[in-house]
Formats: C-alpha cells, sequence, structure tokens
C-alpha cells in the first residue's frame, strides 16, 4: 500500500478546506496530533509499529471537519460526531485505500459501538467505529491530547479521563488501557505549529 507523504496530505488540507482559517486549525491539530504519536513511537516496545502508517493517520484523521462548515464560515457542532465518517468519504473519493480511510471514521473518543450509536442516537450509520490496528489505536489515543477548539492547548491523560468518563465507565476502562498500552506523552513542552506551550486545562470535547 503506499503511504502519502507529509507535502501530498498538506495539498489534500488545502484542497478540501474551505477557508485558510479552516485549514490552519485542522491541519495544525492533525500535525500536533502526529508530533504526540511520534513521541510515543520512540518507545522500544513500539518499534514494530508502522511509522510512516501511523504519521499519515494522524495527519489525514480529521480531514471530514472541512464538510462540516457552511457557507457562513461556521462549524456544525451539532453534527461533529460525523467528521470521521465524512473524513472517510473525502479520502474514498480521492482513491485511497480502506487501511487509511479507517483512521477517519474509527478515532472518534475512545471507540464509538453500535450500542453507542442506537442508544444515542447518533447521525451514524448503525455499526462500530473502533480501532483494531495498533496503528489505528495510537493514532486515536494520541488524538485525545489535543483540543482543536482552543489550538494551543494540550489536555494531560487525567483531563482525558475525567472528561470520558461522562461517557460511560467502558470508555474510561478503554482509555486506561490505551495509556497502559502507549504510555503517557510528555506535554510540557512548546505546542508544534503554534509558538504557545505547556499542558493547559480545558473543558473542550476532543474527538
Amino acid at each position: 500500500m503506499r503511504i502519502p507523504g507529509p507535502e501530498e496530505i498538506r495539498a489534500l488540507h488545502e484542497k478540501h478546506a474551505p477557508t485558510p482559517e479552516a485549514f490552519a486549525l485542522v491541519h495544525t491539530h492533525c500535525e500536533i496530533v502526529w508530533s504526540v504519536a511520534e513521541q510515543l513511537l520512540a518507545a522500544p516496545h513500539l518499534a514494530h509499529l508502522d511509522a510512516g502508517l501511523v504519521r499519515a493517520g494522524c495527519l489525514l484523521h480529521d480531514i471530514g471537519v472541512y464538510r462540516l462548515y457552511g457557507d457562513d464560515g461556521r462549524l456544525d457542532h451539532e453534527n461533529y460526531i460525523r467528521h470521521g465518517l465524512l473524513g472517510h468519504e473525502i479520502l474514498e473519493s480521492e482513491g485511497f485505500p480502506e487501511p487509511l480511510r479507517r483512521f477517519c471514521s474509527h478515532h472518534t473518543g475512545v471507540g464509538l459501538t453500535r450500542h453507542d450509536v442506537v442508544s444515542q442516537g447518533l447521525p451514524l450509520p448503525p455499526g462500530d467505529y473502533l480501532a483494531v490496528t495498533e496503528e489505528e489505536k495510537l493514532v486515536m489515543y494520541a488524538d485525545k491530547f489535543h483540543s482543536k477548539s482552543r489550538p494551543s492547548a494540550f489536555l494531560s491523560p487525567d483531563e482525558y479521563a475525567t472528561h470520558v468518563r461522562r461517557f460511560g465507565e467502558d470508555k474510561v476502562t478503554a482509555f486506561k488501557a490505551l495509556r497502559t498500552r502507549f504510555g503517557d506523552p510528555d506535554l510540557t513542552g512548546p505546542v508544534p505549529g503554534t509558538g504557545s506551550g505547556g499542558c493547559a486545562a480545558t473543558s473542550a470535547v476532543q474527538a
């Protein structure tokens, strides 16, 4: 499988972003998620993972957000949970294979189950949207530590654990398993691409 590089992915973001502001918000977030994942990949027990695939997954995972911007430039927050599926559709239209498309549709929260979709009446086709491969799980996990609603803000592992508890103890357990597998990232340095630094508390939903 051919894995696109950063410049090709950046061009794809530029193609689909409705405004320069939307591009800056989404693409910067994706780069920050990759910086978190890259740090975690340095652990010896993760040396077997495909770093190129993880990088592409991080840089592509939120591309569907662009389809949620209206003509007025505002983001449709009510349907935000659809951004993963919309990203899957964008990559399919661009001819990317399923393993890359799954990074979009299978990264939300710590995974959405068919039960979640049905019981919560989510605007998604009923089904399981769960990370399966180690690369998918790492992208999903790294995504949890940065908030697009406050582009210069990291979320600490403990902050995200507190946030996800509102969705049920099963989500707490799932996040704990990811944390055990991949470890806690160091979020004390500068946030890449923003000129800001430090771990900051935020109540924003990170999906």
